[in-house]
């Protein structure tokens, strides 16, 4: 009898933790949840489109440019080969100096572009995050979401899936409920 009493009391002390995790459990499951893509709002949202748009029109000069100094780099490349027989170690040796001189610059320009490029993407990109974030939260407010997982899980049903209702949103059409 006494070695039943510790068990009794155990039992007595967890029954009222036991009760409240079932009653707890249905509430639980009537959770809200929902996903977003985060990666098709980046890629195809009327903002992310927009912003991509706005980036190719302040870099294209650049990469004209850049693609001029490729073409002269390589018609360069290809004289120094064709001429290198014919010309004297002096000459040979300047025209390869100066290649190397034009393909340092080139080089630089290059690094340059693409440093630029990246920043201005990611300061725009990081706006349609923002954007994109204020409408989820609107719309989880508004249609009482519990939770909106954002990283991409291994499976997502459509049934949950509302990246079509922010990408709407994010192009000022009201979100379908």
């Amino acid at each position: 009898m006494l070695k039943l009493a510790p068990l009794a009391v155990l039992l007595a002390l967890a029954a009222p933790g036991l009760a409240a995790q079932e009653r707890a459990a249905p509430a639980a499951a009537a959770a809200r949840i929902a996903f977003v893509s985060t990666e098709r709002i980046l890629r195809d949202s009327a903002p992310a489109v927009r912003a991509q748009k706005k980036l190719e029109a302040e870099f294209e000069k650049r990469r004209l440019e850049l693609a001029r100094a490729q073409d002269q780099l390589k018609r360069a490349q290809e004289e120094l080969e064709k001429n290198a027989l014919t010309m004297s170690d002096a000459q040979r040796r300047a025209k390869e100096q100066d290649f190397a001189a034009l393909n340092r610059e080139f080089q630089r320009k290059e690094r340059e572009f693409r440093e630029d490029a990246n920043q201005r993407r990611n300061e725009e990109l990081g706006q349609v995050i923002e954007q994109a974030n204020r409408v989820i939260r609107q719309i989880a407010e508004q249609e009482k979401y519990d939770i909106i997982f954002q990283e991409m899980p291994a499976y997502v049903s459509q049934r949950i899936d509302i990246t079509d209702k922010v990408m709407k949103a994010l192009e000022g059409k009201p979100p379908a409920k």
